[in-house]
């Protein structure tokens, strides 16, 4: 487990600044549409602003019987969620963005060939299933979405009800963030194009997006 610690008012900036802020004291602000009032379970002040991965996200979401499976999709170092949530039966990953360099990733970091192999393997394993276009490159530019939809669809595939939540903050003017949606909008949908996937794929409905401005804060 990752644990995070220092006050986010004085130390953390942008979307890891805003997204504390924001699931302690107005997570209306966060909250989307298509789900729920959601219990945010992670970045909370009373756990240090933990932020979790591998095995321990899924015991945080209580969903720690799937952590045996887990290693045959993906190897240890695998996404390091900036927030957790549920509501009801459903559990939300969250992913949070304050400026829209931050949707550009850098390729797969993975150092070993078991590791390459396996996150290759499975990568393909979801782009069958979603009809993405065999030519685009999951592990390159824009593979920490795709990695988070992987693992989307994989607590799917068990049998969980899981989702995954987008912020994308506006107005922050620290990080020179996006002042519209519509900026927000403009990259995923070019992610989506480059990732070789459909509007319609498989997932997209339980991909949700929001777009708390900070200024509101």
């Amino acid at each position: 487990m990752t644990r995070i610690k220092f006050n986010p008012t004085k130390t953390a900036k942008g979307s890891q600044k805003w997204l504390q802020l924001m699931a302690e004291h107005r997570p209306d602000l966060l909250q989307p549409t298509g789900l729920p009032t959601l219990e945010w379970l992670s970045p909370r002040a009373n756990d240090e602003y933990a932020e979790y991965m591998d095995a321990d996200f899924l015991g945080l979401l209580g969903l720690g019987h799937l952590a045996p499976a887990l290693p045959g999709f993906w190897p240890l170092s695998g996404p390091r969620w900036d927030g957790l949530a549920r509501t009801g039966s459903k559990v939300v990953l969250i992913e949070a963005k304050a400026h829209l360099k931050e949707a550009i990733s850098t390729p797969s970091a993975a150092s070993s060939d078991d590791s390459v192999a396996l996150i290759a393997k499975s990568l393909i394993s979801v782009k069958t299933a979603l009809k993405a276009d065999d030519r685009s490159g999951w592990a390159r530019c824009f593979y920490q979405y795709a990695n988070r939809l992987a693992h989307l669809w994989w607590l799917r595939k068990q049998g969980v009800d899981a989702h995954l939540l987008l912020v994308g903050f506006l107005n922050d003017t620290e990080v020179g963030g996006p002042v519209s949606a519509d900026g927000w909008d403009g990259i995923y949908l070019a992610i989506n194009h480059a990732l070789g996937l459909s509007e319609a794929h498989s997932l997209a409905r339980y991909v949700h997006h929001v777009h708390p401005d900070v200024t509101r804060y």
